[in-house]
This record gives C-alpha cells, structure tokens and sequence, in this order.
C-alpha cells in the first residue's frame, strides 16, 4: 500500500484528533465524572470506528489495485502482442531476450530468443554507446524494415517501411536529369569535305546517338548541327553511368572506321528540383567534359561530380580564331590594369615559368609593370633561373609573394599560368585581393576550378602553356621582339613538356617553336639547362632499380631512402621507367623535401593516367600527372595507388 494513501486515511492528524479528544474527556471528568465517563466511552466507539474503517479502506484498496493491475498486465501484453512495429530486448552480448509476436513474424521464426541480432539482421551494425545510435535499415524476405537500436535500455524497434521506401525511391528516379551531347570538333573534321561526306558522316553519328537514346529511353532534341539536348530521369542517369556511357566508344569506333578523328562530349547535371539550375548545371559539365580534353562524360549529380571516358588524347585544333580573340581580351585586360602580378603553380617548373616570362613580355608591349611571383627555386628551374639572372632586368621581375600582396587592389590583374586549381598557386590569397583573374593553362579541367576568372583559356590539346602564350605574343601586338633569354625560357618549357618535342606534339607546337627560334631562342643552352649531373643520375639508377612490374605493362617504383627526393628527380624516374619495352604506364612514389609524398604518373596514352592521379587528389593529362599526399609514408601511398589501379580495372582506359 503506498504510504501516502495510508497517511491521506488514518495519518497524524487522526492520531491528534484523538489525542485532543482524551485530554478533553479527562478534563470533563475532573469536573464532572459522569459525564467524563460518558465521554470517554464516546471516544472509545469513535477510535474503534475510525481503526475498523481504516482497515476496511486498505482491504479495498488492494483489492482495487490488484484488479487493476491484472487489467493493465493482461492489456500490457495483448499490445505488445498486437503492435504494428517489432520490439526485440536483447543483452550485452547482442543476444536476443525478449521479442514480441510481430518482430518473431518479421525474422520469420518461431523463437528468436538467445540467437545474436546479426544473424537476424545480417549487415546491420549493433551500436555500442548511446551516441552511436542510429536509424539502419535491412532488407528481409524482400521488404525494408527501419531499426532504431536504444542502447542504453538494449532494445530495438523494427518498423516495416517498404511502402515509404519504394514510394521514396521511386520519387528519386522520376526526378528530372538534362544533358547536353555535343560533337567535339565537327569543323575540324568537316574540312575538305563536300556536302554530301559531310551529310553522310552526320547521319551515321546521329543515328548511333538516336540508337543510344532509344535503348535508354531518353528524350532527345537536337539543337545543332553538332549539339543535342537529352531530357530524362535519374533512373536513367544512373542506368547511364552504370554503362560508363558506351556511346563514346560507339562513335569513336564508327569515325575511327570512317578514318575520321571524330568523338563526343557529354555534360549530364541532376539532383535539383530547378530546371534552370539544372540547365546551368549540365552546360557547366559540358563544358569541364571540353576543358578536359574531350571525348569523355561528366555528370554533376548533386555535390558529386563523376568523369567516365576520356581515353583519347585531346584533337588539335587547327584554327587559330580562339588565339586571336583571347589576345585581344588579354590586351584590352593589360591596358585598363594598374599592375600585373603573373602566378604559376607551387614548385614552379620550365613551362610554369618560361608561360610568367612571355606574359610579361606581352604587358611590357604596352607600358605595363609586371611581376613574377616565385618563393625560392627548385631543382626543376635552378639552372634557367640562373640564366634569367644574368639579364638584371627579367632578374627585378621575380618577386616573393609579400611583395605581390603589398602592390595587389582590386585594379590589379592576377594572370595564373600552367594551373586552374586555386590551392595549387604560388599565393592562393592573391586571387582575393583582386577581382580581375586570367587563366591560361594546358591542364584537362579538373572538379577544382577558379571560378571567379573574367578571362579563361584552357586548351588541353597544347602540348604546353608556353605554347599557348607564344602564340597569344603573335596576336596581341603587331610585333613582338623577343630578345635571346625570354625566347629561351619559352621554348624550354616547350621542350620540357613535350620530352624533346616525342610527346603531345601538333603542328601548332613546331610553328610555336619555329617563331621562337626566329627570335634568337637557343636550342645549345636549353641542352645545357637540361642536362643531369653524375651524382643525380646515379640516384635515379637506384630508383629504378627498386621498380617492380603490375599487372605485365604498369611499372611502380617505390623510393624508400630514407632521404628527401626532389620532385624533378621522381618525375625523372617516371620518365626513364616508360622507355622500358612492354611498359605502357610508370608510377614513381617518392618522400619530397616538403614532407610531402609526391607521385609522378606517365604513359604512352594508352593508359590515362589523369583520372587515376585524380582519384588519389592530383591531376594532369593523359599521358603525363602527378599529385601530393600528406600524413602518410611511401609504402601506404603505394598501397593505395595499387588499390586504386584495381579498382580501374576494365575502366577509364585502365588495364583493359
């Protein structure tokens, strides 16, 4: 009986009452002894009623709390037996206690006590702490079920959500997905050709792009002679992805037959529920799929971005229109700046710094101050700095990047030259300062972009930036004298980035060159700064000879000297290890002198090696790229590199 019902009935008051009643009696008897005796005989009855009644209450009110007891015990278990949810109490070691009739029904037995909720429940991880718990869901007997784990009390709720989950799942798949197809360079091809090869060409392309668009149920509306528009659902989107967007390999299959160098770019946006955001959206795709080089799909699902094809290297093309016009956008940028601050990328190399000298080369055309913003040298650049500094007048053009944030407003001009990734910059806090920001880079586009630039040219299909600033010096004045060192500087970085003009060459890079050389650019003293000292190359050997072949064609090397490597030595390596016979990719891991692990990746083209550097934070061309990784050593970078070449496998042009 719970004591305040007890001391609610026949508590202390009751007991005082009498009390008074007594000494009231006493003193009536004093008085009065008959009618004290009469009172105390009252008091007596009264006493005898009030103990009588209080038992009475108790006996009833135990018989009450009983009954009721028995009723909410026996409601108690017809609910939990009844209830549309499972409810499952299990001990420490994860083992069922209790469970009501609903969650046996779901699990499918009879009994599911003493078995461990992950054999019920396979995939789903039983939290250890309270804060660990969470919503999973399973897949049983094909419905989904919601779990909600409570560990502090040990219990899970099981809740069956298969309609919610389908109706859910069903509402993803029917949201709108737009596309853009677009021939890369139609004009190129179509050049030399009458209207009836080109007609025909057209209608076998768009007959293989009708075909692809039937097979997948995609709405299809061409805007162009070379670009269509793709209206369709995520579902779709992802039966897409799932088949890496066979149509690239389709129709360059079909041009290759045609003996035509024709291929496609595909930018797909989703994961919006504007259409105007998504329209933005897939043009944006569209156009990383053209600054990379072409021939590939990006898709832009939400905050993920994904990259399937680019197995070619990008076309050239043989127009110079582009140049022209970006020249003079450049020109009108230079006259209408107060200062010019020229950036290339963090541990500047010959092309980085030869693309700096001829930009300002080309401000100097028109009475502008510019500056090369450098912190230190590298061993990739020691000797052609040391070349630049014999002339004291290119020597005041390097500045630290102190001095560049000192002259920089927002009326100064920030050219980034051989890079497009904002951290990748000698000074990333420049590009803050001002809001005027030129690209000109080589580099395929990366997710990283500096979106802020008022001028952008990217050309992927150049075989250096210096090659695009040498034709830019063509266009933007009617004519440029280059004296013998900034000629030099331009056709080393050339050299450099072409292996001696072996690699990534077109006929634009030999008339770039042939300008050059016109200028006084000195092939003799480019030999000089290239050539590797004794010490040098026997450190490289050792490198080599450390490499161990993957998957019959793909040569790793590993340098675990336990001293720092300077990057140029690792992209040496890389370089040396692709001359081998049956090498067709080489992947050289070495500890910079920045603590940093650095990773330099080349091919012959047939493998991209772009997209395998992207997947580990780095980037560059198909053929040739590199990335950085802290906090780890060589051995764990290895790891993951054979990790990620294993998961390219049969893709992306990886170990086909």
């Amino acid at each position: 009986m719970p004591k305040f019902l007890v001391q609610r009935w026949h508590g202390m008051h009751m007991v005082g009452a009498m009390a008074v009643t007594l000494l009231l009696t006493v003193a009536l008897a004093w008085y009065h002894w008959v009618l004290g005796l009469i009172g105390l005989l009252l008091g007596a009855v009264v006493a005898v009623y009030s103990v009588l009644s209080e038992r009475a209450f108790r006996r009833d009110l135990n018989d009450y709390v009983l009954t009721l007891s028995h009723r909410i015990k026996g409601v108690a278990n017809d609910v939990f037996g009844t209830l549309p949810f499972g409810i499952i109490v299990y001990n420490e070691e994860k083992e069922v206690q209790w469970h009501n009739s609903y969650a046996a029904t779901l699990v499918g037995r009879s009994s599911a006590i003493g078995i461990p909720l992950p054999e019920l429940f396979p995939g789903v991880v039983v939290p250890v702490k309270e804060k660990d718990a969470s919503r999973q869901e399973a897949n049983l007997n094909g419905r989904i079920y919601e779990l909600l784990f409570r560990q502090q009390e040990r219990m899970l709720y099981i809740k069956d959500i298969t309609e919610h989950w389908t109706l859910t799942k069903k509402y993803e798949e029917e949201k709108l997905a737009l596309g853009i197809v677009m021939l890369d360079n139609l004009e190129e091809v179509a050049q030399g050709m009458d209207e009836q090869q080109r007609a025909i060409m057209l209608s076998k392309v768009a007959g293989e792009i009708t075909e692809w668009a039937n097979k997948y149920g995609l709405f299809l509306r061409r805007l162009s002679s070379d670009k269509y528009m793709v209206v369709t659902n995520q579902y779709a989107l992802k039966q897409l992805e799932q088949s890496r967007f066979e149509l690239l390999d389709e129709v360059r299959e079909l041009t290759m037959n045609l003996k035509l160098p024709l291929t496609l770019s595909i930018g797909f946006a989703s994961g919006s529920d504007s259409a105007v955001e998504l329209g933005q959206l897939s043009q944006g795709s569209l156009d990383i799929a053209l600054g990379r080089g072409g021939d590939q799909a990006v898709v832009k699902f939400g905050q993920r971005q994904s990259f399937y094809g680019g197995k070619s290297n990008a076309i050239e093309k043989r127009t110079r229109v582009r140049a022209r016009v970006i020249s003079h956008a450049l020109r009108d940028l230079m006259k209408e700046s107060e200062t010019i601050i020229v950036m290339g990328h963090k541990m500047p190399d010959m092309d980085a710094i030869g693309a700096a000298i001829g930009v300002v080369k080309a401000a100097q055309q028109f009475g502008k101050e510019a500056f090369i913003v450098l912190e230190g040298t590298n061993p990739a650049i020691q000797k052609m700095m040391d070349m630049l500094r014999e002339d004291d007048k290119l020597a005041r053009r390097f500045i630290s990047p102190e001095q560049a944030m000192a002259m920089t407003s927002k009326r100064s001009l920030a050219i980034v030259v051989d890079t497009h990734r904002a951290s990748m910059v000698a000074e990333p806090r420049l590009l803050q300062m001002t809001d005027r920001i030129v690209l000109v880079d080589h580099h395929r586009r990366s997710e990283e972009f500096i979106d802020e630039a008022v001028l952008v040219y990217m050309e992927p299909y150049a075989s250096s930036t210096c090659e695009l600033v040498t034709e830019l010096l063509q266009y933007i004045h009617e004519r440029v004298v280059l004296d013998v060192r900034e000629a030099t500087a331009l056709l080393a970085g050339i050299t450099v980035d072409t292996k001696s003009f072996a690699l990534r060459t077109g006929s634009r890079t030999f008339e770039a060159a042939s300008f050059l050389r016109r200028n006084g650019a000195d092939p003799i003293l480019i030999q000089r700064m290239l050539k590797e000292d004794l010490e040098e190359y026997i450190k490289k050997a050792e490198i080599i000879q450390h490499a161990e072949t993957y998957r019959d064609h793909i040569a790793i090397a590993v340098a675990d000297t336990g001293k720092p490597i300077p990057q140029l030595l690792i992209a040496q390596a890389a370089d040396t290890l692709l001359n081998m016979t049956g090498i067709k990719a080489s992947f050289v891991i070495g500890m910079r002198p920045d603590g940093q692990v650095g990773i330099s990746a080349r091919s012959l083209g047939q493998i991209n090696v772009q997209v395998v550097m992207e997947r580990l934070g780095g980037g560059g061309h198909l053929s040739n790229a590199a990335c950085q990784m802290s906090g780890k050593t060589v051995h764990e970078v290895a790891a993951k590199l054979k990790q990620v070449l294993k998961e390219f496998e049969g893709k992306e042009g990886i170990l086909e």
